[in-house]
């Protein structure tokens, strides 16, 4: 991850000057698995990356945060994963990501980690891997009883709904849902009538994150979508935000289970907020110590 900060974002075609650049590590999968691990869960990662620099750097990172790095296999001849980003003042940001190793996960790398899934609480997946794989692996996820979030990332229209009846928690931004509806989310009502849609799909939950308006819940029982409200902060940089989110998500789920779900959203925004207080993506996320104890109770 390649992150430029300037005043503001540049127009088609015109170059500006920024005031700060960083290298860190990034991928959604990546991101939630660290969030999930500084909160105090047990966490492994199935994944490809590069013969290069960034695929070693990588692979330390994820030793240094206590990942699992037993199915991170490297593959020569392609590059790792990268996603250049350019954040304003304001803390918007714009990523650019070039899939590189990513796309080489297959479904034979998901069914030779199956011992692994068949250990986990919870599995987290994402769409910056090849469709068949992702499906392959919250089918298999759920052979084994585990909990499956599918985090919709970056948006995919090719994406097959009737996957969602192995999915426990659909989580989705408003652009990811209006290409999933054809509806546009631009508020909590028109969150809340998107979701009850998705929800008829067959995930156990839907939840469609709405930024610093907090989130929107609703599930397959046909009970009225619920909105949490999110946690008033002076953003520095939303990068990473919402994996911090997601990642917060499978901790509660796997740590906590004894919690209601709107209880565990309400809580997993509160860990997003503090992350975007602070610039870059898994530097910004906090750990458990960084965090109210009662978060945690």
């Amino acid at each position: 991850m390649c992150c430029s900060y300037v005043s503001r974002m540049p127009k088609p075609g015109e170059t500006i000057e920024g005031h700060k650049f960083e290298v860190g590590f990034g991928g959604k999968g990546a991101n939630q698995c660290i969030m999930a691990a500084k909160l105090g869960a047990t966490t492994a990662m199935i994944a490809r990356v590069g013969d290069d620099t960034f695929g070693s750097s990588t692979i330390e990172n994820f030793k240094e945060n206590g990942v699992d790095i037993s199915k991170v296999m490297v593959t020569s001849n392609i590059s790792t994963g990268v996603a250049p980003i350019i954040v304003n003042d304001e803390g918007e940001n714009s990523i650019v990501i070039v899939s590189g190793a990513n796309k080489l996960l297959s479904i034979d790398d998901v069914k030779a980690a199956g011992n692994m899934m068949s250990n986990a609480k919870v599995v987290a997946c994402q769409l910056e891997i090849p469709l068949e794989s992702v499906y392959a692996a919250l089918k298999t996820a759920k052979e084994f009883g585990a909990k499956t979030i599918l985090n919709t990332a970056p948006a995919n229209k090719d994406l097959d709904v009737s996957i969602f009846k192995f999915v426990d928690i659909l989580c989705l931004n408003e652009t990811e849902t209006e290409i999933m509806t054809g509806l546009a989310v631009s508020n909590v009502d028109e969150a809340k009538k998107s979701a009850c849609i998705l929800a008829e799909k067959g995930p156990e939950y839907v939840l469609i994150t709405l930024g610093k308006q907090g989130a929107v819940i609703a599930g397959k029982d046909g009970k009225p979508p619920v909105h949490v409200e999110g946690v008033s902060v002076k953003a520095v940089d939303t990068t990473g935000a919402g994996d911090a989110f997601v990642g917060s998500i499978a901790y509660f789920m796997a740590k906590h289970p004894q919690l209601l779900f709107a209880e565990i959203v309400k809580r997993s925004c509160h860990v997003a907020a503090v992350s975007v207080c602070r610039k870059g993506t898994q530097k910004s996320y906090p750990s458990a110590e960084d965090l109210p104890k009662d978060l945690f109770q």
